[in-house]
């Protein structure tokens, strides 16, 4: 049975990593340098990384990977309301509020309209390349690979290796 994990090694030489990965996900430099961080170190504990064309959504996420844009870095953006101008570029003020899921349908978060400055104030690597571009009044989906989302470490109750699915809602870009 596929579980749609790939394994992580750390303990592989770091050049042998990125090339597998950058073989099989075909993910551009941020996503390569973000495995290796997510990857590298000396810990020698294995995690295994969910890929996202390799599992199942749970279907209440409505995740249809054909009509949605892989973009380079290997997140996956599909707009579901088409914002206008002013877009999303760096050092913009913006407004917006989100939605986190897993694959498996389980909601995490569920935001009041948050404010900050893009690129300026961090967030994770995945959620920052998807609304790039993204137009005021705007609503995407964005599914992030682990490499560019929580990587091997997770975060409280995202699971280590843990593919995470964002619906954001762009209110301002100032």
């Amino acid at each position: 049975m596929n579980t749609g994990h790939r394994r992580c090694r750390s303990a592989a030489p770091a050049g042998r990593r990125l090339a597998a990965r950058s073989r099989t996900a075909r993910v551009g430099v941020l996503g390569a340098l973000s495995l290796l961080a997510a990857c590298g170190g000396s810990d020698p504990v294995q995690v295994e990384f969910e890929v996202i064309e390799e599992v199942e959504f749970d279907p209440s996420l409505n995740i249809d990977l054909s009509q949605m844009t892989r973009l380079e870095s290997g997140v996956y953006i599909q707009d579901l309301v088409v914002g206008t101008n002013p877009v999303v570029a760096a050092g913009e003020h913006i407004s917006m509020d989100y939605s986190l899921w897993l694959r498996t349908g389980e909601q995490l978060v569920d935001t009041d309209p948050l404010s900050f400055q893009y690129l300026v104030q961090p967030f994770i690597a995945g959620f920052e390349i998807g609304i790039l571009g993204m137009g005021t009044g705007g609503v995407r989906k964005l599914i992030i690979p682990p490499a560019l989302a929580y990587g091997s470490l997770g975060n409280g109750p995202i699971p280590p290796g843990a593919i995470v699915i964002f619906e954001v809602e762009l209110h301002s870009v100032t």
